[in-house]
């Protein structure tokens, strides 16, 4: 199964940061927040990665692509350019970088992936939240619930826009604006799909959250997977600096050993 992300939004809010890197490369404990990502979906043994660029995308190009390099020692032939590593430390993934354009918003991201995803179920998630999600279980909970798109469910106070669920709390029947005090479930953005949702699409400017989730709604296709554990988005750099500060005490959403 593959695992697509998104990663190629401005980030004005950590201007700090995005002024020089795409807000996926901003370093958490002296790695990328998508490297923690991808080490989290890793540990369940997915490592296929489409990575949806977008804004500063030749900034994710070149850390990947020199990505064994900055692991490893090495003597280099500058007249052959023939390399010898001297360790073999590094990742045992495939990442896959697509630039799908500076201007296009989350849903057209995705559409203009869809021949590197079209032939099968694919995880999806954003480049900048980590979380202690349980992705095996994510995974079961949409393969029992039938739909289209299944989303995580968490708690956070605030500035997010509330998930309207079923009493089995498995079903998603709307969104609704979200005030300061309340404490309801929101978008946690790890998501399972099916190809099916590439119908729901329509073009660069669609925006993921928006009128496909409606659709699928109005289809009875959008389930939640309810996770009340550890999630933190990062938003500003006071997020990062949260992030920053729990990664030096042992970071929750660090389920990998090495």
């Amino acid at each position: 199964m593959k695992v697509a992300l998104l990663a190629g939004g401005f980030g004005t809010r950590l201007s700090e940061e995005t002024s020089i890197r795409p807000k996926p490369m901003v370093e958490i404990g002296g790695m990328p927040i998508m490297w923690h990502i991808m080490k989290m979906y890793a540990h369940y043994g997915l490592k296929d990665f489409v990575v949806l660029g977008g804004y500063k995308v030749d900034f994710i190009r070149d850390y990947f692509y020199n990505f064994r390099a900055r692991q490893n020692n090495f003597t280099i032939d500058l007249s052959s350019g023939k390399t010898e590593w001297l360790e073999a430390a590094g990742e045992d993934w495939r990442v896959t970088i697509l630039d799908t354009g500076a201007e296009s918003m989350t849903g057209g991201r995705i559409r203009r992936a869809r021949k590197y995803l079209e032939d099968d179920t694919f995880c999806l998630t954003y480049g900048d939240g980590l979380s202690d999600v349980n992705i095996d279980k994510l995974r079961e909970a949409h393969k029992q619930g039938g739909g289209w798109c299944t989303m995580t469910a968490v708690t956070q106070p605030g500035r997010y826009g509330a998930l309207k669920l079923d009493p089995s709390m498995t079903k998603v029947e709307g969104f609704r604006e979200k005030g300061a005090a309340d404490g309801g479930l929101i978008n946690g953005g790890f998501f399972v799909c099916e190809p099916d949702v590439f119908s729901v699409i329509d073009d660069d400017l669609t925006t993921w959250e928006q009128q496909p989730m409606d659709r699928m709604v109005e289809m009875d296709k959008l389930r939640a997977y309810h996770h009340d554990g550890y999630w933190q988005s990062m938003d500003s750099l006071r997020d990062k600096q949260v992030l920053e500060s729990q990664w030096s005490k042992g970071a929750p959403w660090k389920l990998w050993s090495n």
